[in-house]
């Protein structure tokens, strides 16, 4: 009955070190979807910004985002639910005071 909850993302890290530093990309935004920003953020600098521009890029990075979040959210879920259930245990296992003492010799 030892339900386990796998921590991390399924999705695996598909831009390397050396390119996020070469690309710039800031420390936060170093995730799963990296590989995604780092086109997106040519694009935008090639197309100074403006915002109808590089429209694709933008949405397959922020549908990787979002894929992220509800990851995390339902990774979040089980592990409250794995508590409940430790605590629903937990208070079902004791038992009431007795009303009569027992004794060492009875």
């Amino acid at each position: 009955m030892a339900e386990e909850v796998k921590l991390g993302s399924s999705k695996p890290m598909v831009a390397k070190q050396e390119e996020m530093v070469e690309a710039r990309v800031p420390i936060p935004y170093r995730d799963q979807c990296a590989h995604l920003l780092i086109p997106l953020n040519k694009c935008r600098v090639a197309e100074f910004y403006l915002p109808w521009k590089c429209e694709t890029e933008r949405h397959t990075y922020e549908k990787c985002e979002y894929e992220l979040v509800m990851e995390r959210m339902l990774q979040m879920q089980k592990i409250r639910e794995l508590k409940e259930k430790k605590k629903a245990a937990k208070i079902q296992g004791k038992s009431p005071i007795p009303l009569i003492p027992s004794t060492a010799n009875a």
